[in-house]
């Protein structure tokens, strides 16, 4: 791995890192409703999910899911359901009245299991990892700490990008009223709802 592939991969991997996807969203909305710091630390939860499915595809397994159509949909559909049950949450929460705060459950341990499940349940991030991380590989020198750098690489842009749109989300907090807050929740989990029909009608390529 030479320093002109690292140059192409910083890039392009910030690019993967701060798309607007459920995670991302989630420490967003999370922001906004706790601040940055909770936000953060739920935002934590999706780092050991991610570097599951490093080592995972390292070891091979993205070539199993490449191959095994029955083993790539029980992860896609898994993770289809749980998207939508959490976006479900999120558009169900009751409508605030007068100055009380949206009702949802803000323990941190519910914020970092609800990251790490939307991180986990998403076979496409297998997928990315399967097809970009290669192309920044030299495979005719040790594969492993090749991925191990382009691994912590890629988690140190998941937190900056995390943080990105945590302080976004902080930053906007002084204009969301309860009622605002309230449809940015719906605006999330509608979000994530569409993202789990989404995932489980797209074909398999």
């Amino acid at each position: 791995m030479t320093l002109t592939f690292l140059a192409l991969f910083l890039p392009a991997c910030f690019v993967l890192n701060a798309a607007p996807g459920p995670n991302n969203l989630l420490a967003f909305s999370n922001a906004s409703r706790l601040g940055v710091w909770p936000a953060l630390i739920g935002g934590t939860g999706r780092l050991p999910a991610f570097a599951t499915m490093i080592a995972l595809v390292a070891l091979g397994l993205g070539a199993l899911l490449a191959a095994s159509e029955t083993a790539f949909s029980l992860v896609k559909y898994a993770g289809a359901a749980y998207l939508a049950y959490v976006g479900l949450k999120l558009w169900r929460a009751p409508a605030p009245t007068g100055d009380a705060p949206v009702v949802t459950d803000n323990r941190m341990g519910t914020l970092i299991k609800h990251d790490f499940l939307i991180a986990v349940g998403n076979p496409k991030a297998i997928a990315i990892f399967t097809a970009f991380f290669p192309q920044f590989v030299d495979f005719t020198a040790p594969v492993g700490p090749q991925f191990a750098t382009l691994g912590a690489l890629f988690l140190a842009l998941e937190l900056l990008a995390m943080a990105l749109y945590a302080g976004l989300g902080r930053a906007m907090a002084s204009v969301l009223t309860p009622l605002r807050l309230h449809r940015l929740n719906k605006g999330v989990g509608g979000f994530l709802i569409f993202s789990g029909l989404a995932m489980a009608l797209n074909p398999r390529h």
